[in-house]
């Protein structure tokens, strides 16, 4: 008989540690292309939670493209890119994709990861290491996205660096620790689109911020490429920034909607990138096919079609914050397809996603740690795919659930 497995015990009363607080997390398997209508358990819901903002990730454009790069390249790189896995069709991506964000960096070039976490470890930890040890200084907005905490955490293990937290909401502080910041590398880390909040980032404050105290800054664009600016090209478009200091990651398995991401700097910084970060140097390759979908995508972004998409956004947006009112709950005000709903506990934001589920809606609810303790949300999201009566029938349930929550609450 085996001795008692202490590990496997410890796992399930975790488990159910996390479940006296309601605080697990269940997955869902969804039986349809990624659209505002899911089938979820034989079920078709009205999805309103995907980052799927301009409704590309079932375009039959990118069906024949992924199908066309299939055909081209097989389905597998077969490598890491510094081996023999970097495709024609990846440099194409790379040039183009540093193009897009030509008018705000100097010499820009750009870099292809498979995911935008990883494109942020490598980042960071890779920008940390062309100082010494000890010698660079990581400012991180509080509300930064996990893949940004962990790689600036990471970066502060492997050099050192000093860490402070910032508000970005309150920039007196980052530029008292700015001014007094004797270190040879300073790196400002911070969400350009904060996606539980669906607030953006002072970017043309933070960008004067690291020209006067010769600093980097890099910007995690995850959800605003592709929505922010007139061609989609995010928020250094939206800002109207031009710097050699930037350091630009975009996220491309969401307004893009297919996958992977890219680091966009100006053409040192990435070389540097591609000798020194330890992710992508022992990463196998993303499939060429992914890479040449991805042309298509962004195509389709710097289009007229990409401009009435992001109209559509808009509209939504505008619809949104006119129409939609509560009693109680808290709406965050954003004017991005952000639209977070403040419940406060992981109870009553259970039992909204509960209600709204039951009505056809999918909508999970975001507990902590994702979001601060005591902030539990429905957190909303809008692809230019659904349609203004789509909205105005959410806004409609979502009054009638409210009205009922409370309602129990105060019984």
């Amino acid at each position: 008989m085996s001795k008692t497995f202490n590990a496997l015990n410890m796992a399930e009363q975790q488990i159910a540690n996390l479940d006296e607080q309601l605080l697990r997390r269940k997955l869902r398997i969804t039986e349809s292309p990624c659209n505002t209508k899911a089938n979820v358990g034989q079920r078709e819901l009205k999805a309103f939670c995907s980052n799927d903002y301009l409704g590309l990730a079932n375009h039959p454009k990118l069906v024949s493209a992924i199908a066309e790069g299939a055909n081209l390249y097989g389905v597998g790189s077969g490598a890491s890119h510094l081996i023999s896995g970097h495709s024609i069709a990846h440099d194409l991506l790379e040039k183009k994709l540093a193009a897009f964000e030509s008018k705000h960096i100097p010499d820009p070039r750009a870099l292809f990861f498979s995911t935008g976490y990883l494109a942020n470890m490598s980042a960071i930890t890779g920008l940390a290491r062309l100082a010494g040890q000890g010698e660079a200084s990581i400012y991180s907005a509080k509300l930064n996205h996990a893949s940004l905490i962990d790689g600036v955490r990471l970066a502060s293990a492997q050099t050192k660096a000093k860490v402070t937290l910032f508000d970005h909401q309150d920039l007196h502080s980052l530029e008292e620790a700015l001014g007094h910041d004797a270190h040879p590398l300073k790196l400002i880390v911070i969400d350009g689109v904060f996606s539980m909040d669906g607030d953006i980032a002072p970017i043309g404050q933070l960008i004067q911020m690291a020209e006067q105290y010769d600093a980097l800054l890099l910007v995690d664009d995850a959800h605003g490429f592709g929505v922010l600016g007139k061609q989609g090209h995010g928020i250094l478009e939206q800002s109207q920034v031009h710097s050699e200091r930037i350091i630009y990651v975009g996220t491309l398995g969401k307004a893009a909607g297919v996958s992977g991401a890219f680091i966009c700097a100006p053409a040192p910084f990435i070389e540097w990138l591609i000798q020194k970060s330890r992710p992508y140097i022992y990463s196998t390759a993303t499939p060429p096919a992914i890479a040449h979908t991805l042309l298509t995508s962004l195509e389709l972004i710097e289009n007229d079609e990409g401009i009435r998409r992001r109209q559509q956004l808009d509209l939504l947006i505008q619809i949104w914050n006119e129409e939609m009112t509560f009693s109680n709950w808290e709406q965050v005000s954003s004017s991005t397809p952000i639209q977070p709903v403040i419940l406060g506990s992981n109870a009553n934001a259970l039992a909204a996603a509960k209600l709204l589920d039951e009505a056809g809606y999918w909508i999970p609810a975001i507990r902590p740690p994702t979001v601060p303790v005591g902030s539990s949300r429905l957190r909303i999201t809008f692809s230019a795919n659904h349609s203004v009566d789509d909205l105005r029938e959410l806004i409609k349930i979502l009054k009638i659930i409210e009205q009922k929550i409370e309602g129990e609450v105060r019984v």
